[in-house]
């Protein structure tokens, strides 16, 4: 997940591969609230790994449940068998209405019925979202809820710590014109208390979002309880209803999630070599609502197949169709259609999505908001979003994913590119959808990046989507960033680049550490590094062939090897005189070249050596070229040096730099010396926070995107 204040998305043209979801967020944190009313143990699989079911997972455990994790993405939760172990607590549950309005539920009629209190807050957002029919609906039922601060929203008081009379002769009233969340909660909830008479639920206005009334439905029948439904306005739970553990239970792949690679695969001609894009985890027998995303996306032009369990989608009628559509039936999938219009061939409207008004954010009114500063034309209502594309023939990337005329060139502060599209900086409001679906604008005909603002936003849902996403779309490597940090031994670069790239996202390339890596890789091949056989030309070239084969990564602080973390491997003594023998071969050195050239990968790259700027991305937009007066430098390394118990002296240390120096600046091949076009950076006065701050200033002037 990518922890930065924003993240900067290079112009993309095309898109091919397999997406695996992650699990589905209402399922899963429906399953986890089920699994603990139940009685006895269930295996949750599949399980969603996100900031909202950590929330309830956190929650469960502070009321007194069991939770052992089991694997990666699954847990065995101990059921509590509707009994309260613990009968005060107070709860915090973020921005998370999955968590939230199904306990207010779930906590409201035990701590009525057995005697408890519980508070339950979260953060600024989750206290401006309404909850008020929610709390009627209970109070209804004779438990006492108290608003602490604000009347129909919260935080609550669930209980008062004395036992309460429930009310169940008469039919529970909610509305559901605001949220299918509240009736959701009580469908979950009454079958704690339906011991000796039905339960009976009375929805009094319109239902919208039903498909998510159907999961809550489906979902209760697996842990045993069937509840009669008259049309959408009547639910009855049955009386004697109690919860059963089915023992194990997979949670389906994220639907909601799926619509923004359906929307990927609509709007992104195939990488060549690619059959469009195919998403694993869920598909057409899902019994998500979202699923029906898939519709919305055919009549737009794209071309969906599947089965039970898998999606491939491609890109089919261009421009997309423009659409007017009554959106009640996926409610979160539709916000995926808004970014879809951006590149359809008219105005599209999407109607009968009030439920966007109180959502994480007021959701119509960002997609207005941040649609508008890409360059397109909308207008919304109390119910309904209308979005005219950026002004011009509607289009995006061509067919066949070649970039567009001159679109690598920057484009200034507000300028307007190809068909009216504009440069844009995307406020994301604390939603996981905002972020997700603008994403998508990197497609755009103008060839212009885009900025996602608080991009771990996502991790509400979908932790890795952005990973996700780079790892199918595809765009020429000249339009994927680099950094370069050039400089001389000791001027602190490597420390200057794993700080940038930490702070943007960025890959990493250690190019220092390459000629180690491959004198490593040789001695667990059991390839001999001596001269003699480095003279010998067969034996070069199966050592070039090892090193253009390297599978090396570079994260801040580490390096890692076929998986493996080698860094203190590369320290030693034997790794650095290797190193230096196998410098000398041609055959590894052009390999080392390619392999560079190859961790070029999106969203973009720093790269740390002497040559980087000169030789290996000379085309760079930036390249820093970094020192220190070789004295500065010197008592840098001794600090270093002393600081983990290394005896050193100063004058040697300083000698030794000045030697090696002039050795790296009169070597015939890529001597060190700053690209014609380096900013040159003394850092002998600076902290490495001064450092970062001044390329990070640099950079983000060349990104030359509107300032909020």
């Amino acid at each position: 997940m990518f922890d930065i204040p924003s993240l900067d998305l290079p112009s993309l043209i095309s898109a091919g591969g397999r997406v695996r979801l992650p699990g589905s967020k209402s399922i899963s944190n429906r399953v986890l609230l089920l699994a603990a009313l139940s009685e006895g143990p269930t295996l949750v699989e599949d399980l969603l790994d996100s900031d909202d079911t950590r929330v309830m997972l956190a929650a469960l455990r502070q009321l007194g449940c069991a939770i052992e994790e089991t694997g990666p993405a699954s847990v065995r939760v101990q059921g509590l068998g509707g009994r309260l172990p613990v009968r005060e607590a107070a709860l915090f549950l973020g921005n998370a209405g999955t968590a939230m309005r199904p306990l207010t539920a779930a906590l409201s009629l035990l701590a009525a019925a057995q005697g408890a209190r519980f508070e339950l807050s979260g953060v600024p957002r989750m206290h401006e979202r309404p909850i008020g029919d929610l709390v009627d609906a209970l109070r209804q039922l004779g438990c006492p809820v108290a608003c602490l601060q604000n009347e129909g929203y919260p935080p609550l008081r669930l209980g008062d710590g004395t036992v309460h009379p429930l009310r169940l002769d008469e039919p529970i009233r909610v509305r559901g014109d605001v949220s299918s969340q509240f009736l959701t909660a009580l469908l979950l909830a009454l079958p704690l208390v339906a011991q000796e008479r039905d339960a009976v639920i009375e929805v009094t206005t319109e239902l919208i979002s039903k498909p998510y009334i159907e999961i809550t439905l489906k979902l209760l029948q697996r842990f045993g309880v069937d509840v009669r439904r008259e049309g959408w306005q009547r639910f009855t739970i049955p009386r004697g209803s109690r919860y059963a553990s089915p023992g194990r239970i997979a949670v389906e792949a994220d639907a909601s999630s799926a619509s923004y690679f359906i929307a990927l695969g609509a709007i992104a001609p195939a990488t060549p070599g690619t059959d469009g894009v195919v998403i694993e985890g869920v598909g057409t027998d899902s019994i998500q609502g979202d699923i029906r995303f898939i519709e919305a996306a055919r009549l737009m032009g794209a071309e969906v197949e599947g089965d039970g369990n898998r999606l491939r989608v491609r890109r089919g009628a261009w421009p997309l169709k423009a659409i007017d559509l009554d959106c009640n039936h996926i409610p979160d999938a539709a916000m995926t259609l808004a970014v879809m219009a951006l590149y359809a061939d008219g105005t599209t409207t999407l109607r009968n999505i009030a439920s966007w008004r109180v959502k994480e954010t007021d959701r119509i009114a960002a997609m207005a908001i941040e649609g508008r500063k890409l360059g397109a034309t909308i207008e919304e209502g109390a119910d309904f979003i209308r979005i005219t594309p950026p002004a011009g023939p509607a289009a995006g990337p061509p067919q066949g994913g070649a970039a567009p005329s001159g679109s690598s060139e920057p484009h200034a502060v507000g300028s307007v590119g190809a068909h009216g599209w504009r440069r844009a900086s995307i406020h994301t409001y604390d939603d996981h959808r905002v972020a997700m679906c603008f994403s998508l604008a990197a497609f755009n005909p103008a060839g212009l990046p885009v900025r996602i603002e608080d991009p771990k936003c996502v991790g509400k849902t979908f932790p890795d989507y952005f990973e996700t996403l780079f790892g199918v779309c595809h765009t020429p490597a000249e339009r994927i960033p680099v950094i370069c940090i050039d400089g001389p031994t000791a001027s602190g670069k490597g420390t200057l680049a794993a700080e940038l790239a930490s702070r943007l996202g960025y890959h990493l390339l250690d190019s220092g550490a390459l000629y180690r890596l491959v004198g490593l890789a040789a001695e667990r091949e059991g390839l001999s590094t001596t001269e003699a056989d480095l003279r010998e030309p067969a034996h070069a070239e199966r050592l070039g062939r090892l090193a253009a084969g390297l599978d090396v990564r570079f994260t801040p602080g580490k390096t890692w090897l076929e998986g493996e973390d080698v860094t203190e491997a590369l320290r030693a003594e034997p790794a650095g005189m290797a190193a230096s023998r196998v410098s000398a071969v041609p055959q590894v050195r052009a390999a080392l070249v390619d392999l560079q050239l190859q961790m070029r990968h999106l969203p973009g790259l720093v790269a740390d050596g002497r040559d980087m700027g000169t030789v290996i991305f000379p085309g760079a937009p930036l390249k820093i070229y970094l020192t220190a007066s070789a004295e500065q430098r010197a008592q840098r390394r001794h600090k270093q040096l002393i600081s983990k118990g290394i005896p050193a002296i100063l004058d040697d240390l300083l000698a030794d730099l000045k030697a090696r120096d002039a050795r790296d600046m009169n070597r015939a091949h890529a001597p060190l010396k700053p690209a014609e076009d380096a900013v040159l950076l003394d850092n002998s006065e600076l902290d490495i926070e001064q450092s970062v701050q001044f390329v990070l200033n640099r950079w983000h002037g060349q990104q030359a995107f509107p300032v909020r």
